[in-house]
């Protein structure tokens, strides 16, 4: 008898579900008995003890469905070790849930946050897997996040779609690609989606460089330009600020976001009209892609085994085109950024896209 608790936390992505089912079908494949106690909303859940047994049926048809079944919440790292209102001291509750249900293990779907957590358990003793989900493809030990293909798929329509009424004004448009913290997503959907101009939290822009590659396009007679612009893209300026004062800054700001203050001084310096799209939330719904549906089959199966041999603390990465199981103690708390003098920013500087800089 294998019993296995299931959470997905954080915020929510195409391919949850699928990664759920993977792991259930290669369990319930390869074990006579098998009980799969789902904890709903993340480790707001395991905390107060609401579950139940998931059925097979829970699992049947939801490869293609978006979200998650077992709904998720955001439950800050930084909080864990804080009592709630009631003082109820979180980790010690999920781990009585856990004994409770005498689970063989917790597997733990999530972004960085939601990693670093399981690596808490893992510390307190227990049996835990984590697999890597965030669209902005950011967890370090792993080449790619399962929901990250299927955000660029979503974030490239969006460019894509404005690039008919970008050409039929002769307008600067502006798409804001969510990446608060690494630029993935939108040097990805950037390039995708062909973009004239990256704007990327690792690489602080100028805005005068900004403004100039706008002109140039103008001197070459074409009549609009596209940005892909990250949430978290900063200036030069700003970037020599400390992370207070630049917090201050934007609460002092009257612009709803950092695109809006970009499309602000290009009109300013240019004379052009630009418009600002956000596509927001939608880069997280919908159905998973054809490549995520397949990349979480394999990272819940891998992660299968994992458990049928008894092989705990891990995260299951995908490297180099193989899933490999990673110590969360090695990548925990890291974070993958874009490298400024990556190749893929060499080579879209090559065909004359600007970043800013």
């Amino acid at each position: 008898m294998k019993r296995i608790g299931m959470l997905t936390s954080g915020g929510d992505c195409q391919a949850l579900n699928a990664a759920m089912r993977g792991v259930v079908k290669g369990l319930s494949k390869n074990t006579d008995e098998l009980e799969v106690y789902g904890f709903y909303e993340g480790y707001k859940g395991l905390i107060y003890g609401n579950y139940r047994l998931l059925t097979p049926a829970d699992f049947s048809g939801i490869l293609t469905k978006g979200g998650t079944i077992l709904g998720t919440s955001r439950q800050p790292f930084k909080r864990m070790r804080i009592p709630d209102e009631n003082g109820l001291d979180k980790v010690e509750a999920m781990k009585k849930n856990y004994k409770k249900l005498r689970l063989d293990c917790l597997v733990i779907l999530g972004g960085n946050g939601t990693q670093k957590t399981a690596n808490l358990l893992r510390e307190e003793g227990l049996n835990v897997i984590h697999l890597p989900k965030t669209i902005d493809n950011d967890i370090y030990g792993t080449d790619i996040t399962f929901g990250f293909q299927s955000a660029i798929d979503v974030a490239t329509s969006a460019i894509d779609c404005i690039h008919t009424t970008a050409a039929s004004h002769n307008r600067v448009f502006i798409v804001e690609v969510m990446g608060h913290k690494v630029g993935w997503l939108t040097l990805y959907a950037g390039v995708a989606g062909g973009a004239d101009i990256i704007l990327l939290p690792e690489i602080p822009y100028d805005i005068d460089k900004v403004a100039e590659a706008v002109r140039q396009r103008s001197k070459e007679g074409k009549g609009f330009t596209i940005l892909a612009v990250a949430e978290g893209a900063i200036s030069k300026e700003d970037a020599k600020l400390t992370k207070k004062e630049y917090k201050e800054k934007l609460k002092k700001s009257p612009y709803p976001s950092v695109s809006y203050e970009v499309a602000a001084r290009l009109e300013e310096k240019t004379g052009c009209e630009v418009r600002v799209t956000v596509p927001g939330h939608t880069q997280r719904g919908g159905s998973p892609c054809p490549y995520d549906r397949v990349l979480c089959t394999r990272l819940g199966a891998a992660a299968a085994e994992l458990i049928l041999q008894n092989k705990y603390g891990y995260m299951v990465a995908m490297i180099n085109g193989n899933t490999k199981p990673v110590p969360l103690e090695e990548v925990a708390g890291k974070l993958k950024t874009v490298e400024p003098d990556c190749q893929m920013i060499h080579e879209a500087k090559l065909i004359g896209i600007s970043f800013g800089d």
